[in-house]
């Protein structure tokens, strides 16, 4: 395959994605604003030539680089006004794309962004995926390719960020990754050759050589897949065990870090319904209990976890308040006083509002918010859990919302800014 080719291309066109692109297919077309495309999920559909890019933007009130009619916050008056960075993943090898990591600025009181005039950090090839140092000083990206690898960036506050150095992932086309708790370990997953990484951080932040590449052999691929496809590895609340969700065997696994070796060792694994797809889990703050968007059969799942053992328990599934029309939940995110859960629903192109109750242990669906872009990718909530923000990969562009510290419900601030194949989105602290 030339480099030239986009990384939804690669991933969408091998066996196991067939399935999942047909049923995608009649409700992208229904709902997509301005379509573009270059997920993990999906085979990009052809681009709107740039008149009708244009008409979209403005129709939808999106401007490259800014957002346009925000709505007041009704107690900005109370609040500093203070700016934070933004950052943007996207995919860089597909026609229409991002020419790396963007770079943006976004308002804590009023959720306004300014995108485009903050520059872009290049180097990095489909980095469509990003995470933070605890310390804030270094930024990691994917580059999602069939040889995958893993980038270090140095955040400077003058914006003058510096590439400290790439290393391979040991594997095909890593869509997720994540710092341990302690900043000595970077985890990454790959998706399309199922296995997970583990590479060692320098004091600097710098990259080491890899430590570990372990691939998920068992238990066998659910039905429609073709093999494992580890979709998110992170950090359980205990700190002690690595939890890593694979898509393709139905299957979360439980691992062991060797802190001092950087290895690691399965110790439980939990086993979803066959044609589940698990692709994402977010914790409840209590550390008992954590919550699971299934990909492929449209549910979320409570789970109970023992933190002694690593043990995860999946509850029956739950809806995504999706309806009866073709829905794939990409991602989960939970309020840091534990009340609220949020879910990315793409194909319902919406937000879906759980009470969180019985101390983590139950979800109850309490509504459902028009995301107001198309194939809501990515979910973040802002450091201080004010904020909520989605990168809308079939509309080019990162919906914000304000996010009531009472009810949770969301109020969209503003219009959604434009960001080219957008897939991730990172506000800073």
């Amino acid at each position: 395959m030339s480099s030239g080719e986009g990384a939804a291309s690669q991933r969408g066109s091998h066996p196991g994605r067939r399935r999942f692109v047909g049923a995608l297919a009649g409700a992208a077309a229904a709902g997509a604003l301005s379509s573009t495309a270059g997920c993990a999920s999906s085979d990009p559909p052809g681009r709107e030539s740039a008149d009708r890019t244009r008409k979209d933007a403005t129709d939808r009130g999106a401007t490259d680089g800014d957002a346009t009619r925000q709505e007041p916050d009704p107690s900005a008056s109370h609040r500093p006004r203070r700016e934070r960075q933004l950052f943007l993943g996207t995919y860089t090898s597909q026609e229409g794309g991002g020419t790396g990591i963007g770079r943006a600025t976004y308002d804590e009181t009023t959720g306004r962004v300014t995108g485009t005039g903050t520059g872009t950090i290049s180097g990095v090839p489909d980095p469509s995926y990003l995470a933070l140092h605890p310390s804030g000083r270094t930024l990691y990206a994917v580059s999602e390719r069939e040889k995958g690898a893993v980038t270090a960036i140095a955040l400077s506050p003058g914006g003058a960020h510096k590439i400290l150095g790439t290393r391979g992932t040991g594997g095909a086309h890593p869509c997720h990754l994540s710092v341990h708790p302690s900043g000595r370990w970077l985890l990454s997953a790959n998706y399309l050759s199922g296995s997970v990484a583990v590479h060692p951080l320098q004091k600097s932040g710098a990259l080491g050589e890899r430590t570990d590449v372990v691939t998920h052999s068992s238990p066998p691929p659910g039905p429609g897949q073709d093999g494992p496809h580890a979709h998110q590895i992170s950090t359980a609340p205990d700190g002690r065990h690595i939890l890593a969700v694979d898509l393709g065997n139905d299957t979360v696994y439980t691992y062991r870090l060797d802190r001092e070796a950087g290895t690691l060792r399965r110790v439980s694994h939990a086993v979803l319904r066959p044609g589940a797809g698990p692709r994402h889990l977010a914790f409840h703050p209590s550390g008992h209990f954590a919550y699971l968007a299934n990909e492929v059969d449209d549910t979320v799942v409570v789970c109970a976890y023992d933190p002694a053992t690593g043990r995860l328990t999946p509850g029956e599934p739950q809806s995504t308040g999706s309806g009866e029309g073709t829905n794939h939940p990409a991602q989960l995110v939970v309020a840091r006083d534990g009340r609220f859960a949020y879910l990315a629903n793409r194909g319902h192109n919406s937000l879906a509002r759980y009470a969180i109750e019985r101390g983590g242990a139950r979800l109850r669906l309490l509504d459902t918010v028009p995301v107001r872009g198309d194939f809501p990718r990515h979910l973040a909530l802002s450091p201080s859990g004010r904020l909520l923000f989605t990168a809308n990969q079939k509309s080019d562009s990162v919906s914000v919302f304000h996010v009531d510290p009472r009810g949770g419900e969301l109020r969209p601030a503003g219009q959604p800014f434009r960001a080219r194949a957008a897939v991730c989105v990172l506000p800073a602290a």
